[in-house]
Formats: structure tokens, sequence, C-alpha cells
């Protein structure tokens, strides 16, 4: 069985009343355990959306024929609850964002420690897990760094490491590398490539940049939508 299955996903944005953006046209996807998965095309072509949706940000729209579903490592996700939504993006998918996302006023052992402590881990548990992060990640030695003493490519090793933190079975990065250049670009899928290798963690990377690409087992390309190939 399939790591995530989708099929027939739509989702509609009404920006006004005259003015409707359809994000995805009916788009199915199938990701196998232990893959990394680049999903690549233009901007607008629907990539965050579908990224968003495989991560239970969002739902797809409902009322379409045949009805849209989604399953998560055997598990029905299409209409789960809200409230169990949120327990499983805690505790079994990381997410990545091109603009890091960390709180200025901690530093990057607690920015890593926060998801392992909003899932439930002791403190002492926690920080534990954030500074394995941190090491595996490279960056153990600016643990005590907040986000403003470190570099572009120091700060999402941090945002990585804060995503890894729960070991969760699925990362979601939407544009990870978008502000790095090509040396730090290089450094980090290279620290990707070697965490899947060595756990077999499923990651699906939201990207424009070809080196990400070539760096993932399997490219997905949309436009207006739709999956156009693979």
């Amino acid at each position: 069985m399939a790591f995530l299955t989708a099929r027939n996903l739509n989702k509609t944005y009404r920006l006004s009343r005259r003015n409707v953006v359809h994000a995805l046209r009916g788009v199915d996807v199938t990701i196998e355990a232990g893959e990394t998965v680049a999903i690549a095309g233009p901007s607008g072509s629907g990539k965050s959306t579908l990224m968003h949706i495989l991560g239970l940000l969002h739902l797809p729209d409902r009322g379409y024929d045949p009805t849209p579903i989604l399953v998560f490592d055997g598990e029905d996700v299409t209409a789960m609850p809200d409230r169990d939504r949120t327990r499983m993006r805690a505790e079994r998918i990381g997410f990545v964002f091109q603009a890091f996302n960390l709180v200025p006023t901690l530093t990057a052992l607690e920015n890593v420690a926060l998801p392992a402590e909003y899932a439930g881990q002791s403190r002492k548990a926690a920080r534990a897990a954030a500074e394995d992060a941190l090491e595996v990640m490279g960056i153990a030695d600016r643990a005590g760094h907040r986000p403003v003493e470190l570099s572009g490519g120091q700060q999402q090793r941090v945002s990585i490491a804060r995503a890894l933190v729960n070991e969760p079975a699925l990362l979601l990065a939407d544009e990870p590398t978008g502000n790095l250049d090509s040396q730090n670009t290089a450094e980090l899928l290279e620290l990707l490539r070697r965490y899947n290798a060595e756990r077999g963690q499923t990651m699906v990377l939201v990207t424009h940049d070809p080196l990400v690409s070539a760096a993932c087992s399997r490219v997905l390309t949309m436009r207006d939508g739709v999956i156009l190939e693979e």
C-alpha cells in the first residue's frame, strides 16, 4: 500500500464575486514510503496548494464526482475532524518553509524544541531531541544563538531540524532553498539526501529550483492546477 494516495483533489479560492482561482483541478498522486518527490512548476501552478492538502493544512473541496480521497499511511483522512488533523500534523508531519518562520526571541535550541513540547514531550526530552536534530543538521554549535545571529543557511538548517525533531513520517518543504545561495543549497540537499538514506523518511519538496528536482527520486510537474507529467 502506498504511503500517500490522493484522488480527484480539487481546490477553488473565491477572491471576490467575479474572481475565482481554480488552484487544483482533479489531481491524482501516489507517493511511496521513503520516496523523495519534487513538485515542480511555475508560480500559480498549484504546487503549494497540493502540499497544504497533503500536509492536512487544508481540505479538498467537496461535491465532486468521484469523491475526493486522501489516504495517509493507510488511514483515510479526507474528512478527518480538525482536532485529529492537528494531532496528526504535530506527531507525524514536519513542515519547512522558505521564510524559515523561526521565533526571533528564542534560541535555535528553543525553536527546535517547540514542536516536541507541543507533541507532549517533557521539557527535558524535548531539549534532548532538539540537540540531536541540530547535530544531524550540523549546527549543534549554534544552539544558543537567536535567529538574528544566524546566516540564512543556518536559519534554514534550524528550521529543518525543527521539522525533524519529532521524527515525523512525512517531511513537506515549500521552496526550502528559495532564500539560499548555491553553496548552501547544495549542502542542504546533501543533508536531506543523507537523512532520507539513513532513516527512509518520505519527503515532498515543492520547488522551482532544478537543483532540488535533480536531488529527488521523482519529479511531478504541475501547471494550471494539474499534474502534467512525471
